[in-house]
């Protein structure tokens, strides 16, 4: 049995707080729990078994699956009770077993996530990391805390990505790597330690790269992986070598604002 308000399904054996904000069509599962300080959006649904607590908000029309942990305390020895959240956009997709922790004082107070990605089965977000758009996270996927992950990238199955790490947009992690420092945009990595094995030609196409920009890119990957450059060095040649694109200033912004180096 279930109770229903204003198309919302909320499963009598719930446990939703008096105090959370449930908006309208939103649906909880059975045996869920919703904390006191959690909103919903609308068309929120939450499966069997998952919990949704502290200060989180989830964006309209995110799915969360069962046994799913969204809003978890975080990992951190640092973390002494500190009102924190977790941030999470429109569209998400949370499968089974998903954890997600909110933010430490520390790290801004904020686990920030965007719109419309998916993280599937036992993927893990840690505190103070912060999701773009447009993102897949497969099965068993790890990011320690106040790691950053741009729009569209792609994190293959049991891979794992170290504490303030960056991910670049459009960049693939293969199944089973280890990222230890940044992975520029457009970047593919592989092993243990994460090392550049080519770049998602494949996704650029998608996002509407032309030709010309794609060489540009290839003369980029080419300057910082193949020439023995120093960073900076290389980042000098692209300026005076590629042409102006978006393209360019993000592959340069993103090595510019490097702080652990970059898999090479």
């Amino acid at each position: 049995m279930s109770e229903k308000s204003h198309n919302t399904e909320i499963h009598n054996s719930a446990i939703v707080a008096k105090s959370a904000v449930i908006g309208q069509g939103v649906k909880i599962g059975p045996y869920a729990v919703i904390g006191p300080q959690v909103v919903l959006e609308d068309h929120v649904e939450v499966g069997p078994h998952a919990v949704v607590d502290r200060r989180t908000r989830v964006g309209a029309r995110s799915k969360i699956s069962a046994f799913a942990s969204i809003g978890a305390l975080p990992q951190d020895l640092k973390y002494r009770g500190e009102d924190t959240e977790l941030i999470i956009g429109t569209d998400n997709q949370f499968r089974e077993y998903a954890n997600v922790s909110i933010g430490t004082e520390g790290g801004g107070g904020k686990t920030v996530i965007g719109n419309n990605n998916l993280f599937m089965v036992y993927t893990h977000v840690a505190h103070d990391c912060v999701v773009g758009n447009n993102c897949i996270f497969a099965n068993s996927v790890a990011l320690a805390g106040h790691v950053h992950v741009n729009d569209h990238a792609v994190l293959g199955g049991l891979s794992a990505v170290h504490q303030f790490c960056r991910i670049g947009s459009l960049a693939m992690i293969a199944g089973g790597a280890m990222v230890v420092q940044d992975v520029p945009p457009f970047v593919m990595v592989h092993g243990d330690r994460a090392v550049p094995n080519g770049l998602n030609v494949v996704g650029l196409r998608r996002a509407g790269t032309k030709a010309e920009e794609l060489a540009a890119v290839k003369s980029m990957y080419r300057l910082l992986f193949n020439e023995n450059l120093t960073v900076d060095d290389a980042i000098a040649r692209m300026q005076a070598e590629v042409p102006d694109s978006k393209w360019r200033q993000a592959f340069i912004d993103f090595l510019g604002k490097s702080e652990r180096g970059v898999c090479r």
